[in-house]
C-alpha cells in the first residue's frame, strides 16, 4: 500500500507542474493588466514601460513562469496589481478565502456523501418501493434545478423561519447575509447556536445538488453489485441479507462514488461561487470574481494554484480509497 501511495504521489507532481504552467500561460496571454493606464491622463509611455519592467511583464512567458514558480514555492505569492486598488498580499487573501469556503464545502460534501450513500443503498435494496420512487424524484428535481435557484429557495425559507421565530419573541437564528457579525463568542451553547445558524443555510444549498448525484450513483452501483454472481453465490450459501449487503456488496459499490467525490470537488467550488454570492460570503468564489473583473494575474494565479492543488489532492485521496476498497487496484 505504501508503494502504491508513493507511485500516485510521484504522478501527481508532474500533473501539478503541467497544470500550473498551462494556467500561467492562459492568464498571461488573456490580456494586459496595465491596459487601463493608457487611458489615464498624464501617463506617458515611459511610465507604462517602467511599470512593465517593475512587474516583469517585459520578460518571456517561460521566464516569468519560472520566477513565479520559484517565488510561489518559497512562500512569496506576490501582491495584487489591480489598478486603483490597495496592494494586497496574495497569500493571506487566498488562504482567508479558502478558510471561508472550505468550512462550507467540507461540511456540505460530508453531509451529501453520508446522506447520498445511505439513501442510494436503501433505494437499491428496496427497489421500486415508495421510498425508491421518492428518492429518485427528489434526485431528479435537484438535478434539474440550477444551484442559484436552490440557494435562493433555501435562503427564502430561512428568512421565513427567522420571521416565525421573531413573531414568537425569540432571537433570529439563521444568518442569511454573510457571516454573523462579532464572530462566535460566549458560552458553549451560544457558540453552537451561532455557528449552526451561520453555516446551516449555505451548507444545505451546496449539499442538495451533491446529494442528488451521490444517491443516484450509489443506487445504480449497488443494483449492479446486488445482481452480480458473487452476491448470488453468497446468498446461496445462506448468508444473511444484512451481511450480503454490508460485507460483500456495499464495499464494491463505493468505488464509483469515490470517483464522483473526487471529481465533484471542482464542481462544488464552482457552485460555491454562486452560493457565496446569494448568501453574501467573501470566500473563494468572491475572490475569483473580483480577480477576473479587475484582471489581477497574481491573485488569479494564487487562486488557480490552490484550486488545482486541492483537485489533484482529492484525486489522490480517491486513488488511495480505490486501493483500500479493492486490493487488486493497488497491485495493478
Amino acid at each position: 500500500m505504501i508503494r502504491y501511495i508513493i507511485r500516485r504521489l510521484l504522478i501527481s507532481i508532474p500533473i501539478l507542474l503541467i497544470g500550473s504552467f498551462a494556467c500561467y500561460v492562459l492568464v498571461a496571454t488573456a490580456g494586459n493588466p496595465l491596459a487601463e493606464m493608457r487611458f489615464r491622463p498624464n501617463v506617458t509611455e515611459a511610465d507604462i514601460k517602467a511599470a512593465e519592467i517593475s512587474l516583469g511583464l517585459d520578460k518571456p512567458v517561460v521566464v516569468r513562469y519560472w520566477n513565479w514558480l520559484t517565488d510561489f514555492m518559497s512562500g512569496d505569492w506576490g501582491q495584487s496589481i489591480a489598478l486603483g486598488q490597495a496592494k494586497t498580499a496574495v497569500f493571506p487573501a487566498v488562504t482567508d478565502a479558502l478558510w471561508t469556503t472550505g468550512r462550507l464545502v467540507i461540511g456540505a460534501e460530508l453531509l451529501a456523501l453520508t446522506l447520498g450513500v445511505s439513501v442510494g443503498v436503501l433505494a437499491a435494496v428496496r427497489q421500486y418501493s415508495i421510498f425508491d420512487y421518492l428518492a429518485t424524484s427528489t434526485a431528479f428535481l435537484m438535478f434539474s434545478m440550477p444551484i442559484f435557484c436552490v440557494a435562493v429557495i433555501v435562503k427564502n425559507y430561512g428568512i421565513q423561519f427567522n420571521n416565525v421565530l421573531e413573531s414568537m419573541g425569540l432571537e433570529r437564528w439563521l444568518t442569511t447575509a454573510g457571516p454573523r457579525p462579532g464572530g462566535f463568542s460566549g458560552s458553549f451553547g451560544d457558540v453552537i447556536f451561532k455557528y449552526t445558524g451561520t453555516f446551516l443555510l449555505p451548507t444545505i444549498a451546496l449539499m442538495l445538488i451533491s446529494f442528488a448525484a451521490y444517491s443516484r450513483f450509489e443506487r445504480a452501483s449497488m443494483l449492479e453489485i446486488l445482481h452480480s454472481d458473487f452476491v448470488r453465490t453468497a446468498r446461496a450459501k445462506g448468508i444473511s441479507q444484512s451481511r450480503v449487503i454490508f460485507r460483500h456488496a456495499f464495499r464494491n459499490a463505493l468505488i464509483p462514488v469515490a470517483t464522483l467525490f473526487s471529481l465533484n470537488f471542482g464542481a462544488v467550488l464552482s457552485g460555491a461561487i454562486i452560493t457565496e454570492t446569494v448568501f453574501g460570503w467573501a470566500g473563494m468564489g468572491t475572490l475569483l470574481v473580483s480577480s477576473v473583473r479587475q484582471f489581477d494575474p497574481p491573485m488569479l494565479m494564487g487562486w488557480l494554484a490552490v484550486t488545482a492543488t486541492l483537485i489533484v489532492l482529492f484525486n489522490l485521496v480517491a486513488d488511495i480509497v480505490y486501493g483500500i476498497l479493492d486490493p487488486r487496484i493497488r497491485l495493478g
